[in-house]
């Protein structure tokens, strides 16, 4: 859709979905979310694409959280029903069988940042910041910010970054295992992220997918019964053809083509 605040690219194996709202800080409107559902859908479905990367338009902002100006005409019930798009439409990406990696291209704040916390993966450049404010604004982090936080970075410093609004600098947001990466300073940011994943466009989908639901699965159950899940998520794998392949490419003293099958 050309008008779609969200835009898909492709650069061969990665689908790319870029926030292109600059003039508004890439915030989330209705539409925004709506459309990450829409694109969202569409890249899972899509057997070419192995790894999914969002970013926002420019250099200033990954994303600026809620569409404020959107928020000032609604109602209580409005915000509610606006706070549930974050789950409906975000949804598609935090459960995606492919790898999600957030380029963070400047600030992600408030539910900018609860994007990034979607994804399996975060890269900053070197002048993102970070943080959510909303305790500061009188509310809380309404779109799993204060979920999946404390998953990344433990519970005390969730709760500093909440209860303080306290803002993190790129290094510092590495510094405690918030991002994964800082790109260097002056690196197209994109460039950066695309290069940093070659083992994942260029891997074996199976074997991918099936990791990542071992790991998520990890935090809703016993250690014993994620171990068995483990198990079964495994022998997915022993039934691909990818797997044949890595062991001929071994072999062969050759890079393994991957097929995800």
């Amino acid at each position: 859709m050309e008008d779609s605040p969200v835009k898909l690219t492709k650069r061969g194996s990665v689908a790319i979905l870029q926030i292109d709202r600059e003039s508004r800080r890439n915030a989330l409107s209705r539409e925004t979310l709506l459309a990450f559902g829409r694109l969202g859908r569409e890249c899972v479905a899509d057997n070419d694409v192995r790894a999914i990367v969002i970013t926002g338009a420019g250099d200033k902002a990954f994303c600026a959280g809620a569409d404020l100006k959107e928020r000032q005409g609604m109602t209580p019930d409005d915000v509610r029903v606006q706070v549930g798009l974050y789950r409906s439409e975000l949804s598609v990406l935090d459960h995606s069988p492919k790898p999600v990696i957030a380029a963070i291209n400047g600030v992600a704040f408030g539910g900018g940042l609860e994007l990034a916390l979607v994804c399996d993966l975060r890269v900053a450049s070197s002048t993102a910041e970070l943080a959510l404010p909303e305790t500061t604004l009188g509310i809380i982090p309404g779109a799993g910010g204060t979920q999946r936080l404390p998953r990344i970075v433990g519970e005390a410093r969730a709760k500093e970054m909440i209860l303080l609004g306290r803002k993190l600098t790129a290094q510092q947001a590495l510094e405690w295992g918030l991002v994964n990466r800082v790109a260097p300073e002056g690196a197209d940011l994109l460039e950066d992220v695309l290069n940093w994943i070659l083992p994942i466009a260029n891997g074996a989908p199976i074997a991918q997918s099936a990791a990542l639901r071992a790991i998520d699965t990890s935090f809703d159950t016993t250690l014993d019964l994620g171990l068995e899940l483990e198990r079964v998520f495994y022998d997915e794998t022993l039934r691909s053809s990818d797997r044949l392949e890595a062991l001929r490419a071994f072999a062969e003293k050759r890079k393994p083509v991957f097929t995800g099958k």
